[in-house]
């Protein structure tokens, strides 16, 4: 009978888990004493209802110095701007960020870093902001450099409880071999680099591992919340906000509007209330954007010395596009090929901080702030297009459902390498969403560049000597100079050659051999 009882106890055991600490619940069965024991945060974590905040400083209360933050955005467009100001008017230094740009010089995030506030940042991209980049090379803070999509999902796989997961983002670059510059000496040699990251080949792909993330606050900013504390985002300014609130220990939103329960429809919340612990409301939302372009400057485009060489890649690289494409293209010369879509063709533009359907630049004085392309440009979208988080964003693009991506590059090889986001001791951007775009070979990739680089020496090369984005995974290249077909076993054959440009000059300037396509053409136009 004893045993009999102690087994029926044992029954009544429950061991759970929440935000790392053990709960152990124990009764009374049969004679046996027992007791009930949970640790000290736990009434406050998980039975609780949704704090509606009267000021930032109750919003931001029990942040300390060396905390881990989470914070929602991309560039400066869906920022918690006044979350952030109120981080600075507290004196919170030491930090720890995770956010997938640091906005610009002076707002947003840069204010953290020009107040020197922030002691490490894990991102996918340094960008515009000449502060960071100048701390970064200097050795005055930490910079953890993840691809775009990878740093998505390693967020959204914290707050779903997956400790890593195995991706092909990354495998053969510095991402993946170490040696990735995480802090740099003063005399600009790397302090610290990054480590190796495990790999193994699963149903025929080459994967690492990457590990989740998870912070001991998530500041986001919503559009609206209801007063049960549910959320919704507007257009582009959803990007990373929704898995950064499932990725927090503590979520805090800062929101334009507060209404009723119920006028958010059930089926249109974005963020569910159960992951959101801190709602504020300030008087005033200072949203900002970062680059105004607008419908008529792609005429004055004309007046640069320079459009003419990158008319004639914009042009030549439209023909590409077929209808009924899903495409992703990258700023520069590939987004500007979308003013040239021939007629009667209709393609869908993918743009990795949460648009399907992009449209062109907007008319002056219909800009919208929540409405931004990758490259952080005002734009508009086109009937049936959707919006959505960078996680789905990604999860589109690593899954292989677009039909083409194109890129810009510094360097590529003869097999299809790819190298776009450093230069060694000279510039580091970071690599974005690159490294996701060229990740699946189900989506074919085209690099559209300039033939020779500024201090003429050929782009197209045997072997890139620029850190990878990605092996063997371009299809076909097109410069101002000619078009390449790419075999990632036998190497570059010429398909078009531009009407200027003769075979001596094309073989002076390409830098590995390549095979010339009995069918050789002009180059074509749009």
């Amino acid at each position: 009978m004893a045993h009999s009882s102690l087994i029926k106890a044992w029954s009544f055991l429950r061991y759970n888990s929440f935000n790392g600490h053990a709960i152990l619940a124990i009764g009374e069965i049969k004679g046996f004493s027992f007791r009930t024991r949970k640790s000290a945060n736990f009434s406050t974590s998980l039975s609780r209802n949704v704090k509606f905040c009267a000021s930032v400083e109750e919003a931001l209360d029990g942040i300390r110095d060396g905390d881990k933050l989470l914070l929602g955005g991309f560039g400066i467009c869906g920022i918690p701007d006044n979350l952030i100001k109120g981080l600075l008017n507290k004196g919170t230094k030491d930090l720890t960020i995770v956010s997938n740009t640091a906005g610009t010089a002076d707002f947003g995030i840069g204010l953290l870093l020009k107040e020197r506030r922030i002691k490490h940042m894990v991102v996918s991209y340094v960008g515009e902001n000449a502060e960071f980049e100048s701390q970064y090379l200097a050795g005055e803070i930490e910079v953890e450099l993840t691809p775009q999509g990878t740093l998505a999902e390693r967020i959204r796989a914290g707050g779903a409880g997956i400790t890593a997961f195995f991706t092909p983002t990354g495998y053969g670059s510095l991402v993946h071999l170490g040696g990735e510059p995480v802090k740099f000496s003063p005399d600009g040699t790397i302090e610290i680099g990054s480590k190796a990251k495990e790999s193994r080949v699963i149903k025929n792909v080459e994967c690492i591992l990457e590990e989740a993330i998870t912070g001991d606050y998530a500041l986001v900013k919503a559009w609206k919340a209801d007063k049960a504390g549910n959320l919704i985002f507007r257009r582009s300014a959803n990007n990373f906000n929704p898995p950064m609130c499932k990725a927090g220990q503590i979520t805090v939103a800062e929101v334009e509007e507060i209404v009723e329960v119920g006028e958010i429809e059930p089926e249109n919340v974005h963020v569910p209330h159960i992951y959101v612990q801190r709602i504020f409301k300030p008087a005033i939302c200072d949203k900002r954007i970062e680059k105004l372009r607008f419908s008529d400057q792609k005429d004055k485009m004309k007046d640069d010395p320079s459009y003419k060489v990158r008319e004639k890649i914009i042009r030549r690289a439209a023909c590409e596009f077929q209808d009924g494409m899903y495409l992703n293209l990258g700023i520069g010369i590939p987004v500007l090929a979308s003013n040239f879509v021939r007629p009667g063709i209709k393609v869908y533009l993918q743009s990795e901080n949460g648009i399907l359907g992009l449209g062109p630049f907007p008319e002056r004085g219909k800009e919208d702030p929540d409405l931004i392309n990758a490259g952080k440009e005002t734009v508009t979208y086109i009937p049936g297009g959707s919006f959505f988080s960078s996680d789905e964003s990604f999860a589109m693009i690593r899954g292989g459902h677009l039909s083409m991506t194109m890129l810009g590059a510094m360097q590529v090889s003869q097999y299809g390498d790819i190298a776009n986001w450093m230069v060694p001791g000279k510039k580091i951007k970071g690599m974005g969403g690159a490294m996701d775009l060229v990740s699946n070979p189900k989506t074919r990739v085209v690099v559209t560049m300039e033939h020779v680089a500024k201090n003429g020496k050929p782009k197209i090369l045997k072997e890139c000597s620029y850190p990878l984005t990605g092996i063997r995974c371009v299809d076909t290249i097109i410069t101002n100079m000619a078009v390449f077909k790419v075999n990632h076993k036998r190497g570059l054959t010429l398909v078009e050659i531009a009407d200027d440009v003769t075979m001596d000059e094309l073989k002076k300037n390409t830098a590995c051999n390549f095979e010339i396509s009995p069918d050789l053409k002009p180059m074509q136009s749009v």
